[in-house]
C-alpha cells in the first residue's frame, strides 16, 4: 500500500486536502453537469484536488421502491462525458466482480460500498483492474479490521488503496464517529478519507429508507481535518429537499464553498 500517489492530477494522501464529491446517485446528467461544473470551479479557485463521485445504481437500499439510479450502461457514458468535459477523475461505486471488471475500463476510481466491505472476490478483482481503489470501512467493522480489506485489494495488484470511515453502528438506527479510527487506519500506511455525509446518516430510521441530520456535516468534516485526515467525501446537491437519494444527508452545493474554505484553513495548520 502506498502513504501517496497520484489520480490523474490529483495528489492522494499527504498535505494537500483533496475532495471526492458529487450527487449521491444520478439522477439526469443534467443534475450531474450541474454539480460536477459548480464544483469544479470552486476546487479550481481553492487549489483543491477534486474527483467527482456518483452511483449509477444504488444496490443496497432498504425499500424495494427507492430510486436506484440509470443502471451501469448508462451510468458509464455519462461519466465518461464528465470526465471528457471537465478534465477530473471520476469514482463510482461497483458491487460485483463483474461491474468492477467493466467499471474499471471507464473510470479513474472504483469505489467498495461499506456493506461489501468483506466481500473477498469483489476487493481482489478492484485490486485486478489497476485502478485505484476507495473502500469504505463497513459501520460493523472496526478500524483495525479494514487492514485484511486493504490487504486483499493489495493481493489483486493495486497498491493505490484508499480507506474511507463513514461512522460506526451504535445501536438502531444511529450512527457515531470515532476520530481514532482515522489514526489507526492511517497507520496501515494508506491515505484515509472521511465521509462526513454519510457519517450522518440515521439507517432506516425513515420509513422505507435512511435518515439523517444534515446539521452535523460540517463540525464532524472540520474536527476529521483536523485529526489528519487526507481527503473529504461530500455528497452534494442544488436542492437537497428533492434529491432521489440520501436527501436528509447531503449538503446544499451554496454551502460547499464556506466549509470546504473552512476546511483548507484547519489543514494548514494540522500536525502530522
Amino acid at each position: 500500500m502506498k502513504k501517496s500517489f497520484d489520480i490523474e492530477s490529483v495528489r492522494i494522501g499527504g498535505a494537500p486536502l483533496f475532495l471526492i464529491a458529487g450527487p449521491c446517485v444520478l439522477e439526469s446528467e443534467d443534475i450531474a453537469d450541474r454539480i460536477c461544473g459548480t464544483v469544479k470551479t470552486i476546487t479550481d479557485r481553492l487549489g483543491i484536488g477534486y474527483i467527482f463521485k456518483s452511483s449509477y445504481d444504488k444496490a443496497n437500499r432498504q425499500s424495494i421502491g427507492s430510486f436506484r439510479g440509470p443502471g451501469i450502461g448508462k451510468g458509464l457514458e455519462i461519466f465518461a462525458r464528465l470526465r471528457e468535459r471537465y478534465g477530473i477523475p471520476v469514482l463510482t461505486d461497483v458491487h460485483s466482480p463483474e461491474e468492477a471488471r467493466k467499471a474499471g475500463e471507464v473510470v479513474d476510481v472504483l469505489q467498495i460500498p461499506a456493506f461489501l466491505c468483506r466481500q473477498t472476490d469483489l476487493a481482489v478483482t478492484c485490486g485486478e483492474t489497476g485502478r485505484p481503489v476507495s473502500v469504505k470501512k463497513g459501520q460493523f467493522m472496526a478500524p483495525e479490521d479494514m487492514r485484511s480489506t486493504a490487504e486483499k485489494i493489495e493481493h489483486g495488484g493495486s497498491e493505490r488503496i484508499m480507506l474511507v470511515e463513514r461512522g460506526t453502528a451504535f445501536g438502531y438506527h444511529d450512527l457515531v464517529v470515532d476520530m481514532r479510527s482515522i489514526v489507526v487506519m492511517r497507520g496501515f500506511g494508506c491515505p484515509v478519507v472521511f465521509d462526513c455525509t454519510h457519517s450522518v446518516q440515521r439507517p432506516g430510521a425513515g420509513y422505507g429508507g435512511s435518515g439523517g441530520d444534515s446539521r452535523y456535516i460540517e463540525p464532524l468534516a472540520r474536527a476529521a481535518v483536523a485529526c489528519g485526515i487526507d481527503g473529504v467525501f461530500i455528497e452534494t446537491h442544488p436542492d437537497c429537499s428533492s434529491a432521489l437519494c440520501d436527501a436528509a444527508t447531503m449538503l446544499p452545493l451554496d454551502r460547499l464553498e464556506g466549509l470546504l474554505k473552512q476546511l483548507v484553513d484547519i489543514n494548514s495548520h494540522t500536525v502530522r
